[in-house]
């Protein structure tokens, strides 16, 4: 594994693939080699504007790729069910959902539904589109999803009774809850799927460092300049690329060793380099926590996978 490159992907035609966030940094990345490699490929975006924009581009770049745009707002659950069934209307088989969209670190917020930004964005958007699709993941053989995570979910357990960061919010702690709750979300599925007798791979992924816009975009968003100046000189000096930062992901969605709820990252410390199994926090590994955030989730989003049994 310690050599593997985008090379290594394996042929991909007949299969297709939904990248969330898939206009910029390593979702972008992401869903270009999956079409390089014959995915037929979906971006969802939440900027049409930004998702057509990637559509060109990508299409320049493979000029044989096979790729839409539909539009995903993971804030707004009205907008993840759009999503969900105008791709079921056209398709009933899904082989790779990658769950990689997300903010980090912004201003204490809500989403559409009333969620803190960061939890509903990053976990819950996810945990509806997953939930929405599952009927197609099962009925697709060889069948992954993959939850981009991050190292700094080892910054903080989610708290279960304070999950919209109500009692207390700081931006950091958010986000590194919202991290620990994908991570703990493929826990639970990986779990689900397996005693359900399902061969479906559920697995995660972080990029390390990696220079993306996902630094910056808050910052800009708010107008703290400094902050944002100081990102853009982290990304410039310390930071992989996009294209090392999305060789997790594409490792996790596309290589044949690839266990249920393995977590991939990069080898060089959690920062960089070529992709292996990462350290997680064992929070993350923790059968009770995963139950117990599930049925939150589903309280919270109206979406019950009740084709998975607990």
């Amino acid at each position: 594994m310690t050599s593997w490159t985008v090379a290594d992907i394996p042929d991909q035609h007949g299969r297709t693939a939904i990248v969330t966030g898939a206009n910029s940094g390593i979702g972008y990345v992401t869903a270009r080699e999956l079409a390089r490699r014959g995915a037929h490929v979906v971006l969802a975006c939440r900027s049409e504007e930004r998702g057509a924009a990637a559509l060109e581009r990508m299409s320049s770049e493979v000029p044989d790729g096979s790729v839409e745009l539909i539009r995903l707002d993971l804030g707004d659950l009205g907008s993840v069910r759009d999503f969900a069934q105008t791709y079921a209307r056209a398709s009933d088989r899904l082989g790779l959902l990658v769950n990689n969209a997300g903010v980090m670190a912004v201003a204490e917020g809500r989403t559409a539904d009333g969620f803190e930004t960061q939890f509903g964005i990053n976990h819950l958007g996810h945990f509806a589109l997953t939930g929405l699709l599952l009927p197609l993941l099962l009925a697709t053989p060889g069948a992954r999803v993959v939850t981009v995570s991050s190292g700094m979910h080892l910054r903080a357990n989610i708290d279960i009774d304070d999950l919209d960061s109500e009692r207390k919010y700081g931006r950091w702690l958010a986000y590194g809850r919202s991290k620990t709750a994908n991570l703990l979300f493929t826990h639970e599925l990986a779990r689900r799927l397996a005693a359900n007798g399902s061969e479906v791979v559920a697995a995660a992924a972080h990029p390390g460092y990696a220079a993306t816009n996902l630094q910056t975009a808050g910052p800009t968003a708010e107008g703290r300049k400094g902050v944002e100046r100081f990102m853009r000189v982290g990304n410039s000096v310390f930071a992989q690329s996009a294209e090392g930062g999305a060789l997790p992901t594409l490792y996790a969605a596309t290589a044949p060793a690839v266990r249920p709820d393995s977590f991939i990252g990069p080898s060089f410390a959690m920062w960089r380099g070529a992709p292996k199994p990462s350290p997680r926090a064992p929070w993350t590994l923790n059968d009770e926590a995963g139950e117990r955030l599930w049925t939150a989730s589903e309280h919270l989003t109206g979406v019950r996978c009740s084709e998975l049994k607990a």
